[in-house]
């Protein structure tokens, strides 16, 4: 299946690793990433095709530099990861990030109003941040950081989400005690129109974790683990035995 130009899989489908590749947003976010790390990390990206890279923002002028002309996009994140910048703030971080070369930016939710049960707060800062990058062409995903949410929140953080304009919800910024969970999974993908991309971050570093995340319907991935998931899918896509399957092991942490 399609959303949008991009394959959704299910349990069961085979699949290349050009298409794993195609998941993965290389993760460079560790607050102690040296300018060197951010090259070597682009080069990884480059090498095995992901589909984008994502940085801090103040190192978009280095990943921009050298993923120029690879096609590999540039992605970075705002209000990261506690989410309580002011809405003036995470409005600013976006705009600025877009200017200077990111494609897509990942926000985080003011987890604290939603938690409040601020959710007018909340619907109206996500939307003012999505007019603002949507109004210089770039897509923006929302963090709600899944550790700190019930079933229930999650399902009405994917609906503030959609009603605001995002483009993808996301599980986790991968600072809290636990990340992705396929259970967070299938209740995001299913609490969303197709309209509204999942993106699965926090704990995803074999290509087992990968594929199971995939089997849920999530389209894209924030991991470090890169190297290992896509030497793996190689591998495996040489053998003939590279299948969406519901059976990896999610981890915490990026």
């Amino acid at each position: 299946m399609m959303e949008g130009n991009v394959n959704v899989w299910k349990s069961g489908d085979h699949i290349t690793a050009g298409d794993v590749a195609m998941t993965i947003d290389h993760s460079l976010l560790r607050p102690d990433i040296t300018v060197k790390e951010l090259v070597e990390g682009c080069g990884i990206a480059k090498k095995y095709g992901c589909v984008s890279v994502c940085v801090r923002p103040s190192d978009l002028p280095v990943v921009v530099r050298e993923l120029e002309g690879s096609g590999v996009l540039v992605t970075t994140v705002a209000a990261f990861p506690h989410g309580t910048a002011s809405t003036k703030s995470k409005i600013f971080e976006t705009m600025d990030a877009i200017v200077h070369g990111a494609v897509e930016v990942d926000v985080v939710m003011n987890i604290a109003r939603f938690l409040s049960g601020e959710y007018d707060y909340v619907e109206q800062e996500l939307r003012e941040v999505a007019r603002s990058a949507h109004n210089l062409g770039a897509r923006v995903k929302v963090i709600f950081e899944n550790h700190y949410l019930s079933p229930e929140q999650i399902t009405h953080a994917c609906r503030i989400a959609e009603a605001a304009g995002m483009d993808f919800v996301k599980t986790s910024t991968g600072y809290a005690p636990t990340g992705a969970t396929i259970e967070d999974l299938k209740n995001m993908r299913k609490s969303c129109s197709p309209h509204v991309s999942v993106k699965a971050a926090g704990g995803v570093r074999t290509l087992d974790a990968a594929l199971a995340v995939l089997s849920t319907g999530t389209i894209r991935i924030g991991t470090r683990g890169t190297v290992e998931i896509m030497e793996e899918a190689i591998r495996r896509e040489k053998e003939g035995t590279l299948v969406v399957r519901e059976e990896g092991t999610l981890g915490g942490g990026y």
